[in-house]
């Protein structure tokens, strides 16, 4: 690499003693936890003599990250790369962005950090002793998520390494120039040096609200079997979830409306949430989101109906809403008389892990409808019998493809955040480690 009249240096070396400071480091913000405080030790190899005009490479190596990888996940090879800064002073001024490849060695849970070396170019045009500093660093994590933990000095920080640089002739009066810009994707706004939250913003709804009604004769009452009308639709009824992710238990209250289209002596289903409760925690690749449901039917009828709907067809970004589509499936009568259709289980499925959802007992049924048993119907009997009906089962028979178009738009229940801490923000944590808990 050409830099002006000089080659890039890397011969006589000046390896300083490790520079260890206080660090205050922030986890992206879809783990919950608040900042934590640790230490940082590294080390910064240059060469000790350099000539105006020349470019140099600086390394930084971290002998000690303010982080330990929790238990939780084992970080797979090759997923974190760091990125970083270095302040520059003496005979000239300015910041060198610091870049490290995406390569490490597998690490386990509990264990500590292992970081590549980061490198950059420094370009000298000005003779005099120049000090690099280390500053703040981010450690980007690319799956099974793309996360970032923000690391920034929380004291004066000694200079790492000193490089003396002699006059070759035709100086100038500029500072440094970077040679690599930080990389790594983000979660979040940064400032260099400065600390910010990574990743968007976590507004999730804590549950404590109660279900509106409480019987299952609560919800709308369609028209008879036979009768002309098609269309019937429901209330619309606040369910207060407890949610189990697999990092603990989470709450989140949103609002539910079951409606029902008669088709022969069936009808197709389809649930719709409202009220945007939060936004994209942490960038979500398309198809990695899916949700369903069991509709739990009561009055004449007893069972559930499986309901579900597609995955996210585009990514999400984060900090944008997470929309999910309406719910759809079919409800093929067991029973004659009313039957009443209320929120059910709701499961949601995101990138390998699975949240599980449960409304309270008595819950408010959201519609009601007269209907005619049908052969194969919810056979009534038992409410945990769980009876899937026709174009309900994962085969994809009668289910609607409405997507994103539809957007019966429940743009995230804190559930889907639940999984998405267990994906990236529990993947940097540090110690003391703390267990991620919901709103109680």
């Amino acid at each position: 690499m050409l830099g002006g009249a000089g080659i890039l240096l890397a011969a006589s070396p000046a390896l300083a003693a490790d520079v260890s400071y206080k660090t205050e480091c922030i986890p992206p913000s879809i783990s919950g936890l608040p900042p934590v405080q640790g230490t940082t030790k590294v080390q910064l190899t240059a060469p000790a003599e350099a000539k105006v005009g020349d470019s140099v490479e600086v390394v930084w190596k971290t002998v000690e990250a303010a982080s330990k990888n929790p238990d939780v996940l084992d970080l797979e090879k090759d997923t974190v790369k760091p990125t970083g800064t270095i302040e520059v002073g003496g005979a000239a001024t300015g910041t060198l962005q610091m870049e490290g490849p995406r390569q490490n060695p597998p690490i386990p849970k509990n264990s500590a950090m292992v970081l590549p070396d980061m490198k950059g170019t420094l370009k000298l045009e000005k003779a005099g002793e120049i000090t690099l500093t280390p500053g703040a660093y981010n450690i980007n994590v690319s799956k099974p998520i793309s996360t970032d933990t923000k690391c920034s000095p929380k004291e004066a920080v000694q200079p790492g390494a000193t490089i003396k640089v002699t006059d070759g002739g035709g100086t100038t009066s500029g500072g440094t120039t970077t040679g690599t810009t930080a990389g790594g994707t983000t979660t979040g706004s940064t400032t260099a040096g400065g600390t910010t939250a990574a990743g968007g913003t976590t507004a999730g709804t804590t549950a404590g609200g109660t279900d509106t009604g409480g019987s299952d004769s609560g919800g709308t009452t369609a028209g008879s079997s036979g009768g002309g009308e098609t269309d019937f639709e429901g209330k619309e009824v606040s369910v207060a979830y407890a949610c189990k992710t697999p990092i603990g238990d989470k709450n989140a209250t949103s609002p539910v409306k079951i409606n029902a289209k008669k088709n022969g002596g069936s009808f197709d289903l389809t649930v719709k949430f409202s009220k945007s409760v939060m936004d994209s925690p942490a960038d979500i690749p398309a198809d990695s989101v899916k949700p369903s449901m069991e509709v739990k039917l009561g009055g004449a009828d007893k069972g559930t109906v499986h309901v579900e709907g597609p995955t996210n067809k585009e990514p999400i970004k984060s900090g944008e809403p997470i929309e999910i589509p309406d719910l759809t499936g079919t409800y093929k009568p067991g029973a004659s008389g009313k039957s009443t259709l209320g929120p059910g289980v709701l499961t949601v499925k995101a990138l390998g892990t699975t949240t599980t959802c449960t409304p309270p007992a008595g819950v408010a049924a959201s519609l009601v409808l007269d209907t005619s048993s049908q052969p194969g119907g919810a056979v009534g009997g038992s409410d945990t019998g769980g009876a899937t009906t026709g174009g309900g089962t994962d085969s994809g028979g009668g289910l609607a493809e409405t997507g994103a178009e539809d957007n019966g738009t429940l743009r995230a229940l804190g559930l889907v955040a639940g999984t998405a801490i267990l994906l990236g923000g529990a993947v940097f944590t540090f110690t003391p480690w703390r267990r991620l808990r919901g709103t109680r």
